[in-house]
């Protein structure tokens, strides 16, 4: 029943240490892309990862369902588009956020907020407007699109009814 200690080891049980392919397991720490101090870039960025930016970038940021976070060195002129924010950089630019957008103490802001929840730390500064919008809009929105779609399909069925209608009628006149 008990296996020796050299059948134990000889068994392909355990990987090599020196493998070069290791296996990724499914729990990975949170992966989070970083662009570094000397690092500048100018034109759009977007990624399905979370992004720390300690450098500077120029244009466009899209990462809709990640963190975007502006590190104390980071300089960013550039609108940005995230499930969440954390500014503690120079940011030049609108924010979009589906979450949060928090402005931490040494953080700059200037451009337009739009987002779900906002904090902002004594000593911040934020030069623009802030809309602060329900989690429930989206799908009232969508709501009333659905009732509206409702609504105008018997105004199109009475369309084609005076269609139909309105042959005959040209019909009786000049006939």
């Amino acid at each position: 029943m008990l296996q020796s200690k050299e059948n134990f080891t000889n068994a392909n049980f355990f990987a090599p240490a020196n493998n070069p392919n290791p296996v990724k397991t499914t729990s990975t720490p949170m992966e989070q892309a970083t662009i570094g101090r000397s690092l500048v870039i100018k034109g759009e960025v977007s990624g399905a990862e979370s992004l720390y930016i300690d450098g500077k970038v120029e244009g466009s940021i899209n990462v809709p369902d990640h963190r975007v976070t502006i590190g104390r060195n980071g300089n960013v002129a550039a609108n940005i588009n995230a499930k969440e924010v954390v500014i503690m950089g120079k940011v030049k630019g609108n924010v979009h956020c589906s979450d949060r957008v928090d402005i931490r103490g040494e953080g700059f802001l200037a451009g337009d907020i739009v987002t779900q929840r906002i904090s902002v730390e004594d000593g911040a500064l934020l030069k623009g407007s802030v809309q602060v919008r329900a989690a429930e809009q989206k799908t009232a929105d969508n709501k009333s699109e659905k009732n509206q779609n409702n609504q105008s399909k018997p105004a199109d069925d009475s369309a084609k009814h005076v269609v139909t209608e309105s042959p005959k009628a040209a019909a009786t006149v000049a006939g």
